[in-house]
């Protein structure tokens, strides 16, 4: 017991020494991560269709 004590004690006090984002930081990150994946599934769709299109010209 006296385990389990002493971990749920230190892990509070890890938790006190974590810096936490601001809210501004969490927008402009959600934001940057939101344009990422848009960008990378629009190269990502653009690699498909050259794909596709090379393909159907190879076999048609």
């Amino acid at each position: 017991m006296n385990k389990l004590i002493s971990y749920i004690k230190e892990s509070y006090a890890e938790m006190k020494k974590v810096t936490w984002p601001t809210k501004k930081e969490t927008y402009s990150y959600t934001l940057m991560v939101i344009g990422v994946s848009l960008a990378t599934a629009a190269f990502l769709g653009l690699l498909d269709a050259i794909f596709n299109f090379g393909f159907k010209f190879i076999i048609v």
